[in-house]
């Protein structure tokens, strides 16, 4: 059996997955409160036996937690813990970007979805809004916006009189009072962004591409996105799936 983690700026996910590639559990806990009492919470929950994990791999872009959890489990476990940039990546995508500086979790995405003949942009809402450009089997780059979360905290944090707000969908465009104006403007304006920079990916490169978006907000935006898409949000696990075959 496999332990595969995606460790991300606000959420850790951690999966037990067997060699079918069958996803057995999985767990959740914030990447910010990280310690001993909670991994041997969590991690009692996801693995009933230690001694029948073969491979440890993560995907992480926050390197403390990252080095907790390895820490831990290297107590646990007589196995080496993977991040991902430890591995070849090479041998399963070309990459056309600074490698020290492209996040693991958006190589896992590109990995998870590259083939000879599609070309892909992944969208995925996390604490930043980022965008993918995949063609065939080559990772180009991407576009890093503001997340939507932390910019509704930071906008209700720093206006006085803006309270915190529930993003949820909307049919109307202008506000008649403080809270419907702040939501119409996060969430056309984001519907709006990912809609422009779609199109300029498009032609910028002179391609077309498959859309395909993942993460927390993706649910509340995936219907007032005029681009087709799809939605999947396994893509993170399904890429660590692909990638865990490179450990030997």
């Amino acid at each position: 059996m496999y332990i595969l983690g995606d460790i991300g700026n606000s959420e850790t996910k951690v999966y037990l997955v067997d060699t079918k590639n069958t996803i057995l559990r999985n767990i959740n806990f914030s990447s910010k409160q990280i310690n001993n009492k909670t991994l041997n919470q969590k991690f009692k929950y996801l693995i009933k036996d230690f001694k029948s994990i073969n491979k440890i791999l993560f995907c992480s872009v926050v390197p403390k937690s990252f080095y907790l959890i390895k820490k831990f489990l290297s107590k646990k476990i007589k196995k080496k813990c993977y991040e991902v940039k430890d591995l070849k990546l090479r041998s399963l995508i070309n990459i056309k970007v600074n490698f020290k500086q492209v996040g693991s979790d958006r190589l896992t995405n590109a990995i998870s979805l590259i083939n000879k003949k599609d070309n892909f942009i992944i969208l995925d809402f996390g604490t930043a809004t980022t965008f993918d450009v995949v063609t065939q089997n080559t990772y180009k780059g991407g576009i890093i916006a503001p997340g939507i979360k932390i910019s509704l905290n930071t906008l209700s944090d720093k206006a006085t009189l803006i309270p915190k707000i529930n993003l949820k969908q909307i049919k109307k465009v202008i506000g008649n009072d403080t809270i419907s104006a702040v939501r119409s403007g996060f969430f056309w304006g984001y519907a709006g962004l990912i809609d422009n920079i779609v199109n300029l990916i498009k032609k910028e490169t002179g391609k077309s591409f498959k859309l395909v978006i993942t993460g927390g907000f993706s649910d509340l935006l995936k219907n007032s996105i005029k681009t087709k898409l799809k939605q999947n949000k396994d893509i993170t696990i399904k890429g660590l799936i692909k990638i865990s075959k490179l450990i030997k």
